[in-house]
Formats: structure tokens, sequence, C-alpha cells
């Protein structure tokens, strides 16, 4: 049986008592999204209090850093860095869409009418507050500026790419996790992304959505979006190397329904 990470990662904390799982390791074990390059990095990282003795040892990647009691939880009883402070260390190693990706991941949160509910890492009230808190911490305005693009309740990295694309190619916001109210049959179906002024929603199809069941409620999404007198446009991951295949059926949309941007 493959080891998981927590398990190989165990016998250098016996051996180095005072060391805390930190950066690219702990945001493996949180579940955290990663940029390739960045995911790609097998390296053990290992965090211990500035002034600590050299310690280098083949596969560990040593950090020296001063961190506050609430910047450690615990997991399967080691002890690695939070969320919040996990997103902050790599926040060199992550251009500003990464940064976002993430904090999307950390703050998502929604209670459909169907589905458990998605409860946040850390409210984003929570992470803004704790990035106010920094003083002279390098990359802090891109911690910043992210924060600034961050929305509650973001299913999926690629959506957050999907959202950054359609802002910053001047579309009007869309609101996550739109809900789009059905009178004609008095149910109400949730899109990934959705401008109410206008009436035009965006979904992202994953490869979730090729099973048969999915293909099933997706449809009856379809035609309840339909009869909400919405206009809706899918988006799958081959379009996304391909930016203006995604804007131009999404711009007309908005202009068909009023939109003179």
């Amino acid at each position: 049986m493959e080891q998981s990470l927590v398990q190989r990662v165990r016998p250098y904390l016996v051996l180095l008592p005072d060391a805390v799982i930190s950066d690219v390791t702990a945001a493996k074990i949180h579940g955290m999204p990663l940029p390739s390059r960045v995911k790609s990095d097998d390296l053990l990282h290992l965090t211990r209090p500035p002034g600590s003795p050299a310690s280098e040892r083949a596969g560990v990647h040593g950090h020296r850093r001063k961190l506050l009691d609430a910047d450690v939880v615990q997991l399967e009883g080691v002890p690695l860095t939070s969320v919040a402070r996990t997103w902050i260390d790599l926040a060199g190693r992550f251009d500003v869409d990464s940064m976002v990706a993430a904090a999307d991941w950390i703050v998502s949160q929604h209670h459909r009418d169907y589905g458990e509910p998605r409860l946040a890492r850390l409210p984003l009230g929570n992470l803004q507050s704790y990035v106010g808190s920094l003083r002279g911490t390098r990359f802090l305005r891109r911690m910043e500026e992210a924060l600034e693009l961050t929305r509650v309740g973001v299913d999926s990295p690629p959506e957050t790419a999907l959202r950054l694309l359609m802002l910053r190619a001047g579309l009007p916001e869309f609101t996550v996790n739109c809900r789009i109210e059905s009178p004609r049959t008095h149910r109400a179906v949730w899109a990934d992304l959705g401008n109410g002024d206008y009436r035009v929603c965006v979904e992202y199809d994953g490869l979730h959505h090729l099973t048969p069941e999915q293909q099933a409620s997706d449809n009856e999404r379809d035609a309840l979006t339909a009869l909400a007198g919405w206009r809706q446009i899918k988006v799958n991951r081959l379009q996304m190397r391909q930016p203006a295949t995604v804007l131009f059926p999404i711009r007309t949309a908005l202009r068909d329904n009023g939109w003179r941007g």
C-alpha cells in the first residue's frame, strides 16, 4: 500500500521535534489546489523556528520562520501550518490567479436545495483579517490583490479561471453560485456564474458532466434555466485554451439582453 504524505513525513518529525509541516507539503495534505509547476514539487517541506541548527536531509526542504500558535494545526497527530498560513507561505511561488484559486477554495461555502452544505475552511472575513494583520511580509501586495478578486461559493479552480477571464475581458460582474428562480415551475437552479441584470449565466462543464447521471441532471437544469428566461452558455476545458471562443458567446448573449459594454 502506498504511503500517505503524512506517513512519509512522520519519521522526520520524530527526528526534528520542533519542526512543522509547511508550504507545498502542507498544501497537499490540506487538499489545497496547486498549479502544476508547484504540485510537481516532491520535497518534504518543514518549518523550524529561527535560529534552529541546520539539518538538511535528502528529500527535505527546510525553512526557518516564526510561527504563532494559531498558525499551526494538528492532523493525524502531526503539526502542520493552517490553511491560511500555508496560503501566505506559498505567495512567493503562486501567481495572482493561483492565489485566487486557492483562496476561493479556502472560503468556499454554500447551501443549495440539494446535496450537502459546503462549509468554508476559513471564512473570507477571517482570511482578510489575517492578511490585514501582517506587517512587512513579502508578497503582501500579491495577497491583497488576490483577496480583492476572491469570491465565496466557487466550486473548482477552473471556475475561478473562467470568472477571472470574464472579469479581465471587461464583462460585467457575474455572481458565483447564482440562484435562478424558475417561476413557471416554482423551483430554483444554481448556475456557476450568473448576471441577474442581463439574465445570462455561464456553466463550466468538467469531466464529471460526462456521466449519464450528471447529464440527466444537467438537462433538467438547462430546461429550468430556459423556463426562467435566462440565456445559458456552457464552457469546457478545451475551450478555455482559446479564450476568444469562450468570451464571444457570453458577450453576444449579454448584448442581446441589453448590455452596452
